[in-house]
């Protein structure tokens, strides 16, 4: 079993709708428009957050955040046949770990 984040395109974007929170802590960003764009972006929020769990990256074009609707941040459970076992509420006040962790112990068969 592996666990992942994906990195979709930038929520709070200077040129979209920005947080004071963001400029209080001095993580402006535009919103990306280049594939290597979004990866410093992305590399600046992995490396800010001390995110340790592998992150990747969704293309600039967005088809993942469109297929997953991963905005606003959701969790997921995507079995070894590629199927969504389990897709929470929109985060993070829609987490409930409980159900994840029933989903997880599910496709382990646990």
């Amino acid at each position: 079993m592996a666990f992942y984040i994906v990195y979709i395109q930038e929520a709070h974007s200077s040129d979209l709708w920005q947080m004071e929170s963001n400029v209080k802590q001095g993580v402006v960003f535009r919103n990306p428009r280049t594939l290597m764009e979004r990866e410093s972006v992305a590399a600046s929020c992995v490396r800010g957050l001390k995110i340790r769990i592998p992150a990747l990256l969704d293309g600039i074009e967005n088809r993942v955040e469109a297929e997953y609707t991963g905005w606003p941040d959701r969790l997921y459970l995507v079995g070894v046949d590629g199927k969504v076992k389990y897709k929470s509420e929109a985060g993070p006040f829609g987490f409930h770990p409980d159900g994840l962790a029933k989903a997880i112990g599910q496709a382990v068969g646990g």
